[in-house]
């Protein structure tokens, strides 16, 4: 965002411009305060819907422009120039958000359905660097230096280049995992693969059937193409009563369908099985990341939040290099 404001507006503006393209690039998350008087699973849902959807940005680019061209008058900037500027923010957050797994709300309020081509993890940084170096040098540099035109194109020609890699990639994957599960006779209704955290070469693969889950890792070092895959139930008759219907209808309808149940202590477990395992590149069994308590009174923000930050431990980080590397 800081990259695109100084790239539009820089010369006009000054570093105004890099503090209004971040606003403008980070504004669709304004949704984040519904957590504050939204149940848990309703804030799944509203996170990344109304305002990260195509609806959200037309809408409010040119209002934007409107409203900011009236407070910065005294700076020669045309309302086209606003308009590209929170355009160009609006529509880059919500194209980028799409290419993750979560799911983002393109067709919102029209169409519920949520977008996740899975090409590229949500913290990558080898997209996030060239951009966040390249900020850093433009806030160091003098307004007037000739060199910031060639930091900020550096920095979002290199990440634009990444993100076409990521997408190249997953065309790639996509077809090995295709191969493997038509070589090993898996009869599925569908699949996903999306990359392991931090990277964009380990994948995690996840083939779904009418009543259970295969599970599976590929590396583009492997040697071998062939996947192997682990049998996970889905256990979808567990989610029947004594649990929540309007919980059940939340978590399944953001699951994308991904998901399964377990009964763990006299409580009955939802996991969201996109967003991976921990470990489950080198050992199998292992917990999802994204697990879901459907009993009253638990804190399930802390419990996700804790399974995300468990992903990163020294070990499993550990291994994660190591099976990046491939596998013989």
């Amino acid at each position: 965002g800081a990259c695109l404001g100084e790239a539009i507006a820089g010369k006009h503006l000054g570093k105004n411009a890099m503090l209004l393209g971040a606003l403008a690039n980070n504004l669709p998350d304004i949704d984040v305060i519904t957590a504050f008087w939204t149940s848990e699973t309703q804030a799944l849902l509203l996170h990344r819907g109304i305002t990260h959807s195509i609806f959200f940005a037309v809408i409010f680019s040119p209002i934007l422009a409107f409203i900011f061209k009236n407070i910065f008058k005294k700076y020669l900037v045309s309302f086209n120039q606003w308009l590209l500027l929170f355009g160009s923010g609006l529509f880059i957050h919500i194209f980028i958000d799409g290419l993750t797994t979560y799911g983002t709300g393109w067709f919102e309020p029209f169409n519920h359905s949520r977008v996740s081509l899975n090409t590229i993890f949500i913290l990558d940084p080898l997209f996030s660097l060239p951009v966040l170096i390249a900020t850093i040098a433009l806030i160091i540099l003098k307004k007037d230096s000739v060199k910031r035109n060639k930091w900020w194109k550096t920095g979002l020609l290199a990440s634009s280049i990444y993100l076409m890699f990521t997408i190249v990639n997953k065309l790639y994957v996509d077809q090995v995992v295709e191969k493997n599960l038509s070589a090993q006779h898996i009869n599925y209704t569908n699949y996903m693969c999306t990359p392991t955290p931090i990277n964009n070469f380990l994948w995690y693969i996840v083939a779904q059937s009418e009543s259970q889950y295969y599970i599976g890792y590929y590396s583009l070092f492997d040697k071998d193409e062939t996947i192997k895959f682990e049998k996970v139930r889905q256990n979808d008759s567990l989610l029947s009563l004594p649990c929540d219907p309007s919980q059940v209808k939340f978590l399944t309808r953001f699951s994308q369908g991904y998901y399964c149940a377990k009964l763990e202590n006299d409580t009955i477990i939802f996991s969201d099985i996109r967003f991976g395992q921990l470990g489950g590149w080198y050992k199998n069994n292992t917990l999802f990341i994204f697990n879901f308590k459907m009993a009253k009174n638990c804190n399930n923000r802390t419990a996700l939040q804790k399974g995300r930050f468990e992903s990163f431990d020294k070990e499993t980080t550990k291994q994660l290099f190591r099976r990046i590397k491939g596998k013989d």
